[in-house]
């Protein structure tokens, strides 16, 4: 009996953990690395703010792991976006995905890499480790939707397109002209799509 008590609470306390990270990849997105602080997220986690410490041994390891959630949703969000396709349409609907007006729209759960980029250079050692890990994974992704995947071509072409996406997406955010955004969006995927597609 007293083992499916102490189970149960430790799957409580993980319950928690986990509603708290799910709440601060959405915040880190949304308010960005340095607007999240402690006391808000637990609130919006439903939380108190003494309760933080009992699921982490600091305010860096809170956001690494959000970074790592943050990153883990955006990983699946592009694996969802040519999951059902043909190798040869796949990176066209990846590309069209990214740099749609949803995406540029839905700050919380969007790309990590657009959202918090500018500011991970002035992170702890382990969230820069995380968004290190995102960004070669992510090209790794793209690499292989390449005819010529394995080439040190295909490797090139696969940064080349992430700093491209990313770029424009941030600079689709920055703007106030909802033209203008639309226009840096629409330019980088021309650039990007396949002359095939």
């Amino acid at each position: 009996m007293r083992s499916a008590k102490v189970n149960a609470r430790a799957a409580a306390k993980e319950a928690t953990h986990e509603r708290i990270v799910s709440v601060a990849a959405k915040a880190i997105r949304r308010s960005g690395y340095a607007g999240t602080g402690v006391a808000d997220l637990m609130k919006e986690a439903g939380l108190t703010h003494g309760a933080f410490y009992a699921h982490f041994d600091s305010r860096e390891a809170m956001l690494a792991e959000a970074a790592a959630k943050a990153c883990a949703e955006s990983a699946a969000a592009a694996a969802q976006a040519v999951s059902s396709l043909p190798a040869d349409r796949a990176l066209a609907s990846m590309l069209r995905a990214y740099l749609s007006k949803e995406h540029a729209e839905g700050v919380e759960m969007g790309c990590p890499l657009a959202a918090l980029g500018s500011e991970t250079s002035r992170q702890a050692p382990q969230v820069r480790r995380v968004t290190t890990r995102h960004i070669k994974e992510m090209v790794d992704v793209l690499a292989r939707q390449s005819p010529d995947w394995g080439q040190p071509g295909a490797h090139e072409r696969a940064l080349v397109t992430i700093a491209t996406m990313v770029g424009a997406l941030v600079l689709a955010r920055a703007v106030d002209e909802p033209a203008l955004s639309d226009s840096l969006r629409e330019a980088a995927l021309k650039h990007l799509l396949p002359t095939r597609n």
